[in-house]
């Protein structure tokens, strides 16, 4: 009887949660159609400039038109390329440095401070450098979108790192575990939930360098085609690849939370 109670009750939650989930998905959708709809209504009734804001069915309009005459996915295919490579460099590197920094109590004690200073510093302020060192080209777009989120990877794992419940490391210590066997089997594994939230942050960072690093250098990219719009004064143009950035940016945040579940899920 007492098994069959749980049962219900676990049958009545998944339910519950259900529709709860429905009823948030049907609220987005909502907000999401009455923004567009106001938008348009907005615009067409001149309550704002539609020249600049441009208006929606127009932006699908400019967007289909490109899509058609095969000018777009090349800028579409260009800028998430460079956003990827920069989002897995920025991880990797920012990763690394911590698990150093981590390993060597007088590395860290050396780099915190400098840590906290670079952190601190505009990264786009190194965009004209990136363009020395690398040309005007791809791998100076690729190296601000990883600048842009190495810095702030490290300061969060390595934080992570040192909150470690210190018991978990005394036992494998006690045991006559090395500092490899610690950090694989204590520090790494309690820390897949900072690293998985830290990917999420460096998805919408890892946008902002590539865009900002096309917006100096690039002749190809969504970047590339906002400046183009505003140096004609195309702000549909501008609006659409606006659009394109959040539709993928999305995407991509969207797949970083399925590996979280994915993996959060293989851990419980």
């Amino acid at each position: 009887m007492q098994q069959k109670d749980i049962e219900s009750a676990h049958r009545q939650y998944l339910r519950q949660e259900a529709r709860s989930r429905s009823w948030v998905l049907s609220t987005q959708l909502l907000l999401f159609i009455a923004f567009i709809g106001l938008w348009e209504l907005l615009a067409r009734t001149n309550t704002i400039n539609s020249l600049i804001f441009s208006y929606p069915s127009k932006v699908v309009t400019e967007f289909w038109s490109r899509l058609m005459d095969g000018s777009l996915l090349p800028h579409v295919g260009m800028t998430v390329w460079e956003t990827i490579v920069g989002f897995l460099l920025g991880t990797l590197l920012g990763t690394l440095i911590a698990a150093v920094i981590w390993w060597s109590p007088f590395l860290s004690r050396v780099l915190e401070p400098y840590l906290v200073i670079a952190n601190s510093m505009p990264k786009v302020a190194l965009g004209p450098v990136f363009i020395v060192s690398f040309g005007p080209g791809l791998f100076s777009v690729i190296a601000m979108g990883c600048a842009i989120s190495v810095i702030i990877t490290t300061i969060n794992i390595y934080t992570s790192f040192k909150e470690v419940n210190p018991n978990y490391v005394k036992v494998v210590q006690t045991l006559g575990g090395s500092k490899r066997q610690i950090f694989s089997m204590v520090i790494l594994p309690s820390t897949i939930p900072t690293i998985l939230a830290t990917l999420k942050v460096n998805v919408g960072l890892s946008w902002v360098g590539v865009i900002v690093g096309e917006f100096l250098v690039s002749q190809q990219g969504l970047g590339y085609l906002i400046i183009y719009g505003f140096q004609v004064f195309n702000f549909t143009l501008v609006m659409m690849s606006l659009a394109i950035i959040a539709v993928v940016a999305t995407l991509m945040y969207q797949g970083v939370a399925y590996l979280e579940r994915r993996l959060t899920s293989q851990f419980k």
